[in-house]
């Protein structure tokens, strides 16, 4: 069936199944933006506080508005919950249904069939996990900062919390990400073949890259958080603002 007839019936699990990709392929698009954002930290303080800053519109607007955090925050989890809903029909509703999955995956013994549970448990995780997470830059757009964000992650305590969505979501997203590759045939070759071994290869690249980068990021902020223990709720200043090389917009004291 055509997918440009809606209101047949049996075309709606294909309108679905769109909707699910491409709400999944801008999560991931964002998670790996996100991911080299939040990781400014290794290059310094200074970075990670430039890149908080920028994002709350300061180098435009000459002061910072953290309600752009809420506006994007409040995007991503509109998004998040549209995926969520579109996606948890797949998952086994009984414990009948995950018994003819679990015949499936011995019959077959395809790694792909694996992936697809690994997506359906990293998938129920992040369901709760990155709500949270969503929920605070939502509320508290201002906590973010070399400081703030490392306030948070040690002495908050959420650093385990982290450390999971860390893994869930790059494993759920990337998997993701290649199954669409898979689906769609974006790399199909002239011959109209797909390499399935190449974009395995790529699927698992990605994911190390992050998952590297991801760890080494949470734990620059554990450092910056420990050290910092005795002073939490104390900004960061940027170097030259606190040297007095710059003026400082002192009507707000930046998180």
């Amino acid at each position: 069936m055509s997918p440009k007839t809606p209101n047949n019936s049996n075309s709606w699990p294909a309108w679905l199944d769109l909707i699910q990709g491409i709400s999944g392929l801008v999560l991931m698009l964002f998670v790996w933006a996100h991911a080299f954002m939040v990781s400014s930290i290794l290059l310094g303080k200074d970075a990670m506080y430039f890149v908080a800053r920028m994002f709350e519109g300061e180098p435009i607007f000459g002061r910072p508005y953290p309600i752009l955090v809420s506006l994007v925050a409040a995007f991503i989890f509109f998004i998040f919950i549209i995926h969520a809903v579109v996606a948890i029909r797949k998952m086994p509703s009984s414990y009948r249904e995950f018994r003819v999955y679990r015949e499936h995956a011995k019959v077959f013994k395809h790694g792909d069939t694996s992936l697809w549970m690994l997506q359906v448990v990293t998938g129920f995780v992040l369901m709760f996990l990155v709500s949270g997470h969503l929920y605070q830059m939502l509320v508290h757009p201002a906590d973010i900062g070399p400081y703030a964000s490392a306030d948070r992650i040690w002495s908050g305590r959420w650093w385990p919390i982290y450390l999971v969505i860390l893994f869930a979501v790059q494993l759920h997203g990337n998997v993701g990400v290649y199954r669409l590759a898979l689906k769609w045939g974006w790399f199909t070759s002239k011959t109209g073949h797909t390499s399935r071994r190449t974009l395995q290869k790529a699927k698992w690249g990605i994911t190390a890259f992050f998952l590297i980068l991801g760890l080494l990021t949470l734990a620059a902020e554990m450092k910056v958080g420990f050290e910092h223990r005795d002073n939490v709720g104390e900004r960061y200043q940027p170097s030259d603002q606190a040297t007095g090389l710059t003026p400082l917009n002192t009507d707000r004291e930046p998180h």
